[in-house]
């Protein structure tokens, strides 16, 4: 009997892509659905186009290579944006890395050639990116999958595999950082 792909959960169509040899129908039918999520999870965590678009790929490769992995402990919604979030913070740590060994010289090149950017009149806050790029990666992947992607705390527990109380308690010392850090903010 064929699977209606269409009324499917996701966990039905896990399980069906796990028993898939390749990226048959129901591993086709879970990126399509996840696509949009999890490229909108990737820009946020790393704020640039070809670096989202990067991630998404890396992580559709991921659940392709690790679909037999899904045991079903959570939705695979949580499972498939834990692995987005895990993609990102790696990229974002071997960004970081790979930027202190560049050569300073050409990235004021780069700079140089980049679009000028409006100048803010003195006196006004800092922009929040700016302000996020001061926490630790996942204290600032916290807040932005919990205040701009709405995520509850109970998805984020299980996206960073810590309990719901210490996810609460993560997302108010982030906050707090950033409150005493940029107080007139």
């Amino acid at each position: 009997m064929a699977l209606d792909l269409v009324h499917c959960t996701d966990e039905q169509l896990a399980a069906e892509a796990a028993r898939e040899s390749s990226d048959g129908p129901a591993f086709v039918a879970l990126v399509e659905r996840f696509r949009a999520r999890v490229w909108r999870i990737c820009f946020r965590l790393l704020d640039n186009e070809q670096d989202a678009a990067d991630a998404a790929q890396e992580v559709f490769l991921r659940l392709f290579l690790h679909r037999t992995r899904f045991a079903g402990r959570s939705k695979y919604a949580t499972w498939v944006h834990a692995i987005a979030v895990k993609t990102c913070l790696a990229m974002r740590r071997s960004r970081g890395r790979r930027r202190r060994h560049e050569n300073i010289g050409s990235e004021d090149q780069w700079e140089a050639r980049q679009p000028a950017r409006p100048s803010v009149p003195q006196g006004l806050s800092m922009d929040l990116l700016e302000m996020l790029e001061t926490l630790d990666e996942e204290d600032r992947a916290l807040l932005l999958l919990k205040y701009a992607e709405g995520y509850e705390y109970e998805e984020l527990a299980g996206i960073f595999e810590i309990s719901v109380s210490a996810c609460k308690m993560r997302i108010s010392r982030a906050r707090e950082k950033l409150q005493s850090r940029f107080p007139e903010s």
